[in-house]
């Protein structure tokens, strides 16, 4: 096994807010944000041995749960930081894509490319700052902070807390 075959995540676990059943089309989105994260990831714990290692990753109250298993089953890091640095954007995130759904339905296709232009523009700075609050702990790619917003997303519309 290379470097680059442990330096990455092997599977993603979401813990779900018990109280609240998601929708046929969230479980399908979750679903394909874990399967594009396994597919193509850089993770990196800095202070630990190489991997593949497991995501845990949950939200309690107001705070991102970041839990890492090793392959032999041992809790090797836990992080979390306050949703809080996150809400706004991912607020303007779910804004900026229900404008998105309902310009495809109607809009012209320059209006559908402008609201997609700053549909992609928010996931990148969600991204960037989930990578940010990760390191120096956790180093990830732009693909993998990319996908861990979207999975952050999908907590976020499970989680009435948030």
């Amino acid at each position: 096994m290379t470097e680059n075959d442990k330096n990455r995540l092997v599977e993603i676990l979401l813990e779900d807010n018990l109280n609240q059943r998601i929708s046929r089309d969230e479980e399908h989105e979750r679903a394909v944000a874990v399967h594009d994260i396994i597919q193509n990831n850089k993770f990196v714990l800095n202070d630990h041995e190489l991997g593949p290692y497991t995501l845990i990753l949950s939200a309690i109250e107001n705070r991102l749960l970041f839990s890492v298993i090793g392959q032999d089953g041992t809790s090797l890091k836990k992080l979390q930081f306050p949703i809080n640095a996150l809400r706004s954007v991912i607020r303007d995130y779910f804004t900026v894509c229900e404008s998105y759904f309902e310009a495809v339905k109607y809009a012209s296709l320059s209006k559908i490319e402008a609201i997609d232009m700053g549909r992609r523009s928010l996931h990148n700075d969600g991204a960037e700052m989930v990578r940010s609050r990760l390191t120096p702990e956790i180093e990830i790619d732009e693909i993998t902070s990319r996908g861990l917003f979207t999975l952050i997303c999908v907590l976020h519309n499970e989680s009435p807390r948030l």
